[in-house]
């Protein structure tokens, strides 16, 4: 089926297969829902049909209600074109139809196409099917009965932790058809040679009497009693309090609970999101229990998503769904037919922790590593850290023992360059000293074959610098990981105005190999996320210097939605790095850093952070963080020498300007940035921060959330900043521009600079 739509076959044995079909994942658009109403109306019309198999074309059931729609209601704020009857076409026209229907389900059921499922009689699927109901990563709850069908099928405790979003990943937990056939998700598994006939066969089986005729909407088997639900509900609610559609879901499912799945289903369709939910930009909360509309059963289903696509939480998510997919999109690099060339080998040379990180990925997904280190000693930490990334995953339940061990056999570790002479790329990955760097890639150059691209993890230095000694400037590029490097998605590619499109474009299929999202950024100090980000933390101390305690400072910006508060973060990522790109930031940014001997007293005090267990908090296996008192004279050593507390007592700021003075310069640096051309669009740094920092994802990443506040607003309060405390908050041309003309951030320029335009 090459156009999107919907089929149907009636078979001699007087079933009708009905398959839809909308590439690359068979999305419910609205033409879908059309087709299958139309195709159903024309079953049951039908005298040689006795019964229905529902499948997706391609090999995927359905991956759900088309996105492409959101995104189009959110540029136009044309609500018309959502569909207006779906609920009833999967409860009345075939859920409670006088046929029965069977799912046949490959590849994947997620969202719509999991609550399609769901509402046929019984699902028959291949074992390793995605199935899952993700709606709440986008802000939306699951809308055609998923709250309902999906607790009465799996269990309460199941189905809230397949629905949910938890903590700051936002990853609702889909599961295999496998796991399914155990929670009664799935009646059947088979291979996808004998998924049609097994379904087939089902399918007459329920119409003749010989198996069990289920609607999903009316079971009960499977509630707990009321007082046990609402315990489960109860604590469910108290994740997540950023994202308030995991509340709206839950008041959804209890609703079913009490008064049946139909009038749960009809409350799903009734929530007035406008007055239940209130979130402004900087993470203050007011929620208000929905009411039930009594309204026709059509308009309260189309009423569910006019009012849930338009909240600022769903624009957030669903920006950041559409603006990692951009990601992929590199003028000059994948828009002028270059092919991937096909890298089997990649040889890593340092084993710390970066390095043992980055192997850690390539052997995951079936890469060859070389590992390089200086001495047999460090060679065999760098294994043993290595095995111990896969021990870790192991734990988790992400990695079996024969995955772990498969891996293994990937690496091979060497204390020369010997086998160097037949890798397809190298990764430099050792400490940020730029004689070191210059002088492994000197030597590296005339050892690998032509063809091998050279890549270093810096997370600082001018790539120029790193290669300039050598003639192959047009192979080398960075390959900047974030820690740990197994974990973190974000792959910052590093380009130079030498680096060849060919080497981008094999770095950034590399990127996806092993799973990473790989960003194309321009070659400056910190590259896009490190320079973004690097006035987060020098703000942060800044508060903390004019008399704000670092414990509420750190509280704060984790209500905000960050991980956790810029000093904890300190702590866990070590001071050895920031103290050495510290002079790099002040050096390339004169005027624009906040200086303070804080790291260094704190280095001295004996306090290396979480490695050695006495940072800003104290911190012992097995339990959280703690705060530290004995801080306060660090602290107030370095007060003393830092001239912006002379004469003056502590501030007093609200939770909001803490939020502003931490926040604000990052998004006047982000300006910068977009400004050089570094990245490709401004979406790029909203994933970015997304993946490499942790910014919330349902603000929509940094220069999405910022255009929600306004450049006018931005502008404002970074004069009356700059005002009081110096160049360090003084605004961007770009921003100032944007304020003056009333643009959103994200605006293109009207006249790319010239470093834009020799970017592109």
């Amino acid at each position: 089926m090459a156009r999107a739509g919907v089929v149907m076959e009636v078979g001699s044995d007087g079933v009708a297969v009905i398959t839809m079909s909308n590439p690359p994942v068979n999305a419910l658009g609205p033409s879908i829902f059309a087709g299958l109403k139309e195709k159903y109306k024309e079953a049951m019309k039908r005298n040689d049909v006795k019964a229905i198999v529902l499948t997706g074309d391609g090999g995927k059931f359905s991956g759900g209600f088309d996105i492409n729609v959101f995104a189009e209601v959110h540029k136009t704020g044309d609500v018309s074109i959502l569909p207006d009857d779906s609920i009833n076409l999967l409860a009345s026209t075939i859920e409670d139809a006088n046929k029965p229907s069977v799912a046949a389900i490959q590849g994947l059921a997620l969202g719509g196409g999991l609550e399609l499922a769901m509402c046929c009689h019984a699902r028959i699927s291949t074992p390793d099917a995605q199935l899952g109901l993700p709606e709440l990563t986008l802000g939306v709850i699951p809308g055609f009965g998923g709250t309902q069908r999906l607790p009465r099928l799996v269990g309460l405790p199941k189905a809230v932790e397949m629905m949910l979003v938890s903590g700051h990943t936002l990853l609702s937990k889909s599961i295999r058809a496998k796991e399914g056939t155990e929670y009664g998700l799935v009646d059947a598994t088979t291979s996808p040679e004998n998924l049609l006939i097994v379904s087939r066969r089902w399918a007459l089986e329920i119409a003749e009497g010989s198996k069990p005729w289920i609607s999903s909407l009316k079971r009960t088997d499977k509630l707990t009693s009321l007082s046990e639900a609402r315990k489960i509900l109860h604590v469910s609610g108290k994740h997540a309090p950023n994202m308030p559609q995991n509340q709206v879901c839950l008041d959804a499912i209890e609703e079913g609970i009490v008064f049946g799945g139909y009038a749960g289903l009809l409350k799903v369709s009734a929530f007035t999101f406008t007055s239940a939910v209130l979130c402004t930009s900087f993470g203050v909360r007011v929620f208000v229990r929905p009411v039930l509309s009594y309204i026709m059963p059509h308009q309260k289903e189309a009423r569910l998503f006019k009012e849930i696509i338009l909240t600022t939480t769903a624009r957030s998510l669903v920006h950041a769904f559409f603006a990692e997919r951009a990601t992929s999109k590199v003028p000059n690099v994948s828009d002028v037919g270059l092919k991937s060339s096909h890298i089997r080998k990649v040889a890593v040379i340092g084993g710390g922790l970066m390095g043992s990180g980055i192997a850690t990925a390539l052997i995951l997904n079936g890469l060859l590593v070389i590992l390089k280190e200086i001495d047999s000693t460090l060679l065999q930490r760098g294994i043993k850290t290595i095995t111990a990334n896969l021990e870790g995953l192991m734990k988790k339940g992400s990695l079996t023992l024969d995955k772990k061990n498969e891996a293994l056999t990937l690496l091979k570790g060497v204390l020369d360059y010997s086998e160097f002479k037949e890798v397809d790329m190298v990764i430099e990955a050792v400490i940020e000293k730029v004689p070191l760097k210059q002088s492994i890639f000197n030597e590296i150059e005339n050892i690998c074959p032509r063809h091998c691209i050279l890549a270093t993890n810096t997370s600082t230095i001018d790539l120029n610098i790193v290669g300039e000694r050598t003639k192959s400037q047009d192979r080398i590029v960075g390959a900047h990981f974030f820690s740990p490097a197994h974990v973190m998605p974000l792959l910052e590619i590093v380009r130079t105005e030498k680096t060849s499109p060919q080497v981008i474009l094999d770095l950034m299929t590399v990127g996806k190999i092993i799973k990473k999202v790989p960003i194309v950024v321009g070659n400056c100090t910190g590259f896009a996320v490190n320079r973004t980000f690097f006035p987060y933390n020098q703000a942060a101390q800044m508060l903390l210097h004019l008399g704000v305690d670092l414990y509420r400072i750190d509280r704060v910006i984790s209500n905000f939605g960050m991980p956790m508060g810029p000093f904890q973060l300190q702590d866990v990522a070590g001071y050895g790095v920031a103290l050495a790109v510290k002079p790099i930031f002040a050096s390339s940014f004169e005027g624009r850093t906040f200086e303070t001997d804080l790291l260094e007293l704190m280095v001295q005090s004996g306090r290396n952070g979480k490695a050695n267990g006495k940072g800003y908090y104290l911190y012992q296996s097995g339990s959280k963080p703690k705060p530290d008192p004995s801080i306060q004279t660090v602290i107030d050593e370095s007060r003393k020498r830092t001239l912006i507390t002379s004469g003056v007592k502590p501030v007093s700021v609200s939770d909001q300007e803490i939020v502003e003075m931490i926040f604000f310069p990052v998004v006047n640096e982000a300006c910068r940035v977009m400004d050089e051309g570094v990245v490709v669009r401004s979406s790029d740094i909203d994933v970015a921060s997304i993946l490499g920092m942790g910014f919330p994802k349902y603000r929509g990443g940094l220069v999405f959330w910022a255009d929600t506040i306004g450049s006018s607003y931005i502008y404002s309060k970074l004069k009356k900043l700059e005002d009081a405390y110096g160049r360090f908050f003084t605004p961007s041309k770009y921003l100032e521009e944007r304020a003056a003309n009333g643009l959103p951030l994200s605006s293109a320029n009207s006249t790319p600079s010239q470093a834009l335009q020799a970017r592109l």
